[in-house]
């Protein structure tokens, strides 16, 4: 499993206004949006291409296209539909699936209520997003499920990761299929709940509510 940290100004300055407590609501999910897609940038550095001719205005040339099948994105519900849109911002070709998964807070286990995705994932580059890799559990469970249905290439994007949990999706998949994890950050630990320390709350809740 590959772990990247994306290492950039933009991105650690946005990360602070994210984690800060009295960041209203939509400023949250603007700043969740322009840096998903700053992250998106790096996820995808090796999504899968083919070469075409192309006639410019000058001449022949030989140019790079997304290849077939497209990538797949896949947000976990109800917290990485706030990432959605920089993904498919970066790669409109993209398809959209749909997982929905929720951790029981006292196992911090995590079930899968809801999906939409194709039946087969044979041949597919799949790019998970969910903003807080914390115990692990959900995205553990959610790249299970991808491999069930074929999938062998797996990238999440996640805004920020504890190490505990990095270390056990790298324990439980990581020598299954090709995992990457791309971050904004990694902080120190989990607390006692199971929360990202110094991390920046319930995502879900900052970027839609409490329901």
């Amino acid at each position: 499993m590959r772990t990247i940290v994306a290492d950039h100004p933009l991105v650690a300055h946005k990360l602070a206004v994210l984690r800060d407590a009295s960041t209203p609501s939509p400023t949250f999910r603007h700043l969740v949006d322009e840096l998903v897609t700053l992250l998106a940038y790096e996820a995808t550095r090796e999504v899968h291409v083919e070469a075409r001719e192309i006639h410019t205005p000058v001449a022949v040339t030989q140019g790079v296209y997304i290849a077939e099948p497209p990538p797949l994105i896949v947000p976990i519900l109800r917290a990485g539909l706030g990432m959605l849109d920089g993904m498919t911002r970066m790669v409109p070709k993209a398809e959209v699936g749909f997982l929905g998964m929720v951790r029981n807070e006292e196992t911090l286990q995590a079930t899968t209520y809801a999906n939409r995705l194709p039946d087969d994932l044979t041949g597919r580059q799949c790019f998970l997003v969910d903003p807080m890799l914390a115990t692990g559990g959900t995205l553990v469970a959610a790249i299970e499920y991808l491999l069930d249905l074929g999938a062998r290439d797996v990238t999440a994007v996640c805004l920020l990761a504890a190490p505990e949990g990095l270390a056990a999706v790298e324990a439980a998949v990581g020598h299954r299929a090709e995992v990457t994890v791309v971050v904004a950050a990694v902080d120190e630990r989990l607390d006692e709940r199971g929360y990202i320390v110094p991390g920046l709350g319930d995502a879900g809740d900052r970027l839609y509510g409490v329901v």
